[in-house]
């Protein structure tokens, strides 16, 4: 008899598969980021930097040569009675600025809302905000302009006499804020509005079926539920408040008597009109530490609160 043939394995060998040569997956996102990080670098890093150096020296802009003065920049900068009017406006544009994420939260919450038409009202409420820094400070030039402006032909139609807040030392820099707080509450209005589109909708039914109403239902359940958006409202209106110089040179120059001037105004005025870049740079130095403070003390503020 002929022998039982061999059993015969069905079952074919694996081959492992070939490695593929490529990159790394963890190298994928610092290659997107890598262009960010090299425009971020060379247009903000670097310049802020050599502000630092600039403002070391004494040198007009022109001249080829530089002379090494030390901090003496600093020091004429603290004696000059003009940076001290120019901060204490950037104080109270720091302030009266902070209203726009307060503001722009209620006028969110008002239109969020589904009601015909309100599309048409949020665009109008938004449209500020599209508008260029130059021509909202002509048109509020015109509207604080004393002779024709809308502002005293309303106090007029209440009997009231007419004033003219550009020409007042005491009323330019509330009136120059108001006028950018026009714009800034749109932008945060819109944040807003984006961020109530996230808002959990069975949070909210449940805080009510617990008896929460009114401010205690947006203080304890809504406005957590906004931190992303009230950070970034927070960061991009103290950045604003500080560097507010469009309105100013458009609407007053600095004026009356350098009254209304904030410090990006003062800054530009010495390194451009009086040729003087290294004491430019120490104002610079100083508004750039001042807006570092206030974001990392909201930021140190922000992280505390998410971890808790």
């Amino acid at each position: 008899m002929n022998a039982p043939p061999q059993s015969v394995s069905l079952q074919a060998e694996v081959a492992p598969a070939p490695r593929r040569r490529g990159i790394s997956i963890h190298l994928v996102p610092w290659i997107f980021l890598a262009p960010a990080v090299i425009v971020f670098g060379v247009y903000v890093v670097i310049p802020v930097f050599q502000s630092f150096y600039l403002s070391l020296f004494d040198w007009d802009g022109l001249s080829p040569t530089k002379k090494y003065i030390g901090l003496n920049n600093y020091v004429a900068l603290f004696q000059d009675d003009q940076f001290w009017t120019s901060l204490k406006n950037n104080v109270y544009w720091l302030v009266l600025f902070l209203l726009g994420p307060v503001i722009g939260l209620a006028i969110a919450i008002f239109l969020n809302q589904r009601v015909r038409g309100m599309r048409l009202v949020k665009s109008l409420f938004f449209f500020p905000f599209v508008l260029s820094g130059v021509v909202v400070g002509l048109v509020f030039s015109w509207f604080y302009e004393p002779s024709h402006g809308l502002l005293n032909t309303i106090l007029g139609i209440f009997g009231l006499p007419a004033i003219s807040p550009l020409s007042d030392e005491h009323l330019v820099t509330p009136s120059i804020i108001v006028a950018g707080l026009w714009p800034q509450i749109a932008y945060c209005m819109i944040l807003y509005l984006t961020g109530l589109t996230a808002v959990d909708p069975e949070q909210i039914e449940a805080a009510r079926i617990d008896g929460a109403r009114g401010l205690k239902l947006l203080w304890h359940v809504i406005i957590p539920q906004l931190a992303p958006a009230t950070f970034i409202a927070v960061v991009v209106t103290v950045i604003g408040a500080l560097r507010s110089f469009d309105l100013v040179q458009v609407m007053t120059d600095g004026g009356p008597f350098g009254s209304s001037s904030i410090l990006a105004y003062f800054m530009f005025q010495q390194s451009i009109t009086n040729f003087r870049m290294g004491y430019g740079a120490a104002i610079a130095v100083v508004l750039f530490l001042i807006m570092s403070v206030f974001i990392a003390f909201f930021l140190r503020h922000m992280i505390r609160n998410e971890r808790r």
